[in-house]
C-alpha cells in the first residue's frame, strides 16, 4: 500500500477523490461526443453510412453505440490515472458541466444546424 494510500484511510478527510471525478468528468465527456456524433452523422453522408450498425434505427444505433464506448474507455482511462490522487473537483466539475452545457445545446436543431 502506498504511503498516499496509507494517509488517506488514516486521515479520511485526505480521502483520495479521483475515482468519483473520473465519473464525472467521463459523464460529461460522453454527452458531448454524443452530440458531436450526431451532428457528423447529420452533416456527412459518409459517416452517415458508417454509423449505420443496425439498419432499423439507422445511424442513431451508431452515433449512440461509439458515444457509449468512448464514454466507457474514457472512464476507465481516468479511473485509472485518478483512482488513488486527489484532484481539484472544482475544475473537474466545471468542466464536466460545461461539457454537458455543450452536449444539450448541440442536440438542439437550430443550434445543430449550424454546422
Amino acid at each position: 500500500m502506498s504511503t498516499q494510500n496509507a494517509s488517506a484511510f488514516a486521515n479520511p478527510s485526505v480521502r483520495p477523490n479521483g475515482a468519483g471525478a473520473a465519473a464525472i468528468l467521463a459523464a460529461g465527456s460522453g454527452t458531448f461526443l454524443l452530440a458531436v456524433f450526431a451532428i457528423l452523422a447529420d452533416q456527412s453522408a459518409a459517416i452517415k453510412s458508417l454509423m449505420i450498425f443496425w439498419k432499423p434505427t439507422g445511424p442513431l444505433s451508431g452515433v449512440t453505440t461509439c458515444a457509449i464506448v468512448l464514454w466507457l474507455a474514457a472512464w476507465a482511462i481516468l479511473h485509472a490515472r485518478w483512482r488513488n490522487r486527489s484532484v481539484a473537483l472544482t475544475r473537474v466539475n466545471a468542466a464536466a458541466f460545461a461539457l454537458l452545457i455543450l452536449g444539450l445545446l448541440l442536440t438542439f436543431p437550430p443550434i445543430a444546424d449550424l454546422f
